[in-house]
């Protein structure tokens, strides 16, 4: 098995001001003590970074609730969603907590209110419409009259796997093509930095093992991108495959525009319809908080509400 290949961090410019200092020392704290991801990191240096951009301030005594006040609506001025707008606040309240319990002089967090978000509206697949997209691929060769090319084989394979795992996009383009895929059962690195372990189908480990066989490339990622060929040019992107679900999603006939992440939305949807309970789903889809998880709770709920019109009408 070939060693996976590492990128190397970018270098970081030194700090300019005490602020920036302290910010990098914080994003620091938050890799080493906290142990948060790469990602985290990036996303908290991106938010404070335009903060301090914005500010134009050097100290953090420096911090006033009117700067941030002016920060958040510029940010509201610029169109960010609210959730977007929510994770920058996020990332000053936390660094101010961060400061203040190494006595530094600065605005207290608390301060700070957090935006109001209204409550999260979660689409899926109809079940029709989600046998016809795993079936795509295959159907569409079928269709040509000709075998299914690797193309073919991968597409079907990342969207099996898509429905099988509850995956995130990313998690699923950072696959390994050695992981014990006979097993039924892997571990993922998810957000966090934290491993938890997911649970292959049969259907999906099919077609994980026909689409490996089809590869001739040393590639160690489970997913790659191909060229007019069907020669593996590198890790598959998390754009590419938003393409493939949809040219997919469009061969299957389905008229809604399908986005990768309705696959993770429909495998959270399908266990709690049949049964499961939420703490389990939480664990499977890799949720830090369960309230995270009771999003898809409407979705069940109006599956009880059809199933109550259907036979308790009856009675009446």
């Amino acid at each position: 098995m070939p060693p996976p290949k590492e990128r190397m961090p970018e270098k970081e410019p030194a700090p300019r001001t005490e602020l920036e200092r302290w910010v990098r020392t914080y994003l620091n704290y938050l890799t080493v003590e906290k142990n948060r991801s790469r990602k985290t990191r990036e996303n908290y240096g991106r938010c404070l970074g335009k903060f301090v951009e914005f500010t134009g301030i050097s100290s953090p005594s420096d911090i006033t609730i009117d700067l941030v006040s002016g920060f958040r609506n510029s940010l509201d001025e610029q169109g960010l969603k609210k959730v977007t707008q929510g994770y920058y606040v996020i990332a000053i309240r936390n660094f101010l907590k961060f400061l203040r319990k190494r006595d530094i002089e600065t605005l207290a967090a608390e301060k700070i209110e957090l935006p109001k978000i209204g409550s999260r509206q979660i689409e899926t697949i109809r079940p029709e419409d989600l046998v016809r997209l795993l079936e795509a691929p295959l159907a569409s060769a079928a269709a040509k009259k000709r075998a299914p090319s690797l193309r073919d084989l991968r597409d079907r394979a990342i969207l099996e796997t898509f429905f099988s795992t509850g995956l995130r996009l990313a998690e699923l383009c950072a696959l390994s093509r050695y992981a014990d895929w006979k097993r039924g059962e892997i571990s993922v690195r998810g957000k966090g930095d934290k491993l938890r372990v997911v649970f292959i189908s049969d259907r999906a480990r099919d077609a994980i093992k026909t689409y490996l066989d089809m590869r001739t490339d040393p590639e160690e990622r489970l997913f790659v991108s191909l060229d007019r060929m069907d020669k593996a040019i590198g890790p598959i992107t998390h754009r590419a495959v938003q393409r493939i679900v949809e040219r997919r999603a469009k061969e299957a006939g389905i008229p809604e525009r399908i986005h990768a992440h309705l696959l993770r939305h429909s495998f959270a949807t399908d266990l709690l319809i049949n049964g499961a309970d939420l703490r389990s789903v939480q664990e499977l889809l890799g949720h830090a908080n369960i309230a995270t998880t009771q999003i898809y709770t409407h979705l069940t709920n109006k599956q009880l509400r059809e199933v109550h019109e259907k036979f308790h009408g009856r009675q009446q």
